[in-house]
């Protein structure tokens, strides 16, 4: 299991590299470094307040999520979901959700199922949303060939996603009862409780989509945190002396962010980067400011909150090892023989 790891770490950073290649590919790179140096630098600290802004919103909807399963702050939440989000930029393969799902566990005794659910489908609605934007600012401005094509390859994912956690969550005995047999049946008997409570805790997590008015709130924050996150992007547009529109960067905003479904290295590398900088192409910008922009961007989404997710592990007394089991949740489903229903 561990050589199927390592496997799947560098098929990630060799992607990452090829994807890295293609967006540096044709620039000098000193001239990169004489935008990055010449930019002005002010303009991310509101760039980064507004951020931190939306990572409270998240906080908060992660907390409505998670009612009809146990009622937790969202100023308790607000630490988990950055030590996520650290998790996500320093593992591969969105192992942040899988971390912040395990620190709650442990820190609220929740069934990890249940907070692994919620943020899963927290996922899928910032799936959605980014759709969404996109198909806003299709009309305004055209994706390169190249995109377009996966575009819908991302909507299936998406929509599909969708569509089995609304089933799940309205054939709730129906569900129960299948994977009760199939359990009962195909799980040795030492493992049927665990596992049982992992699926009942599954089921428990989409409960908030019974509920057509829980629906629209949830969907209702998610865009507001995707608007906040492209205020965001046009404060960092600032840095440099080029300009686009609001449309044109929520068009950036949910292109990158879907970019990021690729497998890559840590901190979606390359990836993020090449989709971005194609985009800004398309807008006119030089590929030279343009690429420059997303590479300090995306680097602004990556140090600030990361740093602050290290702090809040020493804060939590959360330690390595903890991220490290959950990490590997994913690969070897170990919780679901350590953790019961609760």
């Amino acid at each position: 299991m561990q050589m199927l790891k390592r496997w799947q770490f560098w098929v990630g950073v060799i992607i990452s590299a090829v994807f890295l290649y293609l967006a540096l590919g044709g620039l000098k790179l000193r001239d990169v470094w004489e935008t990055l140096r010449s930019a002005n630098y002010w303009w991310l600290v509101p760039g980064v307040a507004v951020y931190f802004v939306a990572v409270g919103f998240r906080s908060w909807r992660w907390s409505y999520v998670l009612r009809p399963v146990q009622r937790v702050s969202a100023r308790r939440l607000f630490p988990i979901v950055v030590i996520g989000y650290m998790g996500n930029n320093v593992y591969p393969a969105r192992a942040g959700e899988f971390i912040r799902a395990y620190i709650l566990w442990k820190k609220a005794g929740i069934n990890i199922g249940s907070t692994l659910t919620t943020a899963v489908l927290e996922r899928v609605f910032d799936g959605l949303m980014m759709l969404l934007f996109v198909f806003v600012a299709l009309p305004f401005a055209p994706l390169p060939e190249d995109l377009r094509r996966y575009m819908p390859i991302f909507t299936m994912l998406m929509v599909s996603a969708a569509a089995i956690f609304f089933v799940l969550a309205m054939l709730p005995e129906q569900m129960r009862r299948l994977y009760t047999w199939i359990i009962d049946r195909a799980v040795p008997q030492r493992f049927r409780q665990p596992i049982h409570g992992l699926a009942d805790g599954v089921l428990r997590g989409l409960q908030i989509l019974r509920s057509g008015r829980d629906v629209f709130i949830v969907f209702g924050v998610t865009l507001v945190i995707w608007l906040l996150e492209t205020v965001k992007y046009w404060l960092v547009m600032h840095c440099f002396d080029f300009r686009v529109s609001f449309l044109a960067l929520m068009l950036v905003n949910g292109v990158v962010n879907l970019a990021t479904i690729i497998p890559s290295a840590p901190a979606y590398l390359g990836t993020f980067d090449k989709a971005g900088s194609e985009v800004m192409i398309r807008f006119g910008v030089p590929q030279t400011a343009g690429t420059s922009y997303i590479l300090l961007l995306h680097a602004v989404l990556w140090l600030p909150v990361t740093a602050l997710g290290f702090f809040f592990m020493w804060r939590e007394s959360v330690s390595w090892q903890d991220l490290g089991m959950a990490a590997r949740i994913k690969e070897q489903g170990r919780e679901s023989q350590q953790v019961t229903g609760t």
